[in-house]
């Protein structure tokens, strides 16, 4: 459930965020597809050996940072070359995937201190509710100040959490693997 969730609102936010020239909807639809491959690979872990569950969550931590570069890679690009974003495609679209990701959210909060493939799905779903919300709020200051600044500075920002939950499950997966070995 939570994976078709995240696949649909990656094509959603995406091309929103397209038509809409926001980095931040662009940032939170790449960061849904980042999602969606990493719940496709914990659900395949599910069942299976711990050694394999944490090469889940490490390639979950590694799809994070790679997303967070390319994101930065997009603001620098919106930076240098200009964007006009539409605040009130942003800030509709971003309600749309607050919920979605609240949805997601409640469906796997009783794993969220499970096994490690399972921790590292929920920083990602509470890493998106984060990023929903400062859409909206970048939205509502383009809006208000009439300036692309604010979708920019929220897309960093995005930026920096979606790179702060992987560095944290890349940690979380090396110390699971050192435990597991000690046993």
């Amino acid at each position: 459930m939570v994976l078709a969730i995240n696949a649909a609102m990656f094509v959603a936010e995406f091309i929103a965020g397209v038509i809409a020239q926001s980095t931040g909807l662009i940032a939170d639809s790449l960061d849904m597809l980042a999602d969606a491959a990493v719940y496709c690979v914990s659900l395949y872990a599910v069942g299976r050996s711990a050694s394999l569950k944490n090469r889940a969550a490490m390639l979950s931590g590694v799809l994070q940072i790679l997303l967070a570069v390319s994101v930065a890679g997009e603001i620098l690009r919106r930076t240098i070359m200009g964007s006009e974003p539409e605040p009130t495609l942003m800030i509709g679209v971003s309600l749309v995937a607050l919920v979605a990701n609240v949805i997601c959210l409640a469906l796997i909060a009783r794993h969220r201190d499970g096994e490690v493939h399972m921790r590292a799905s929920w920083v990602f779903s509470k890493n998106d509710v984060i990023a929903n919300v400062g859409v909206i709020a970048a939205g509502g200051l383009v809006l208000l100040l009439d300036e692309h600044w604010p979708d920019l500075v929220i897309g960093a920002l995005i930026v920096l959490v979606v790179l702060r939950g992987g560095i944290s499950i890349l940690a979380d997966a090396k110390r699971e693997r050192i435990v597991d070995s000690q046993r």
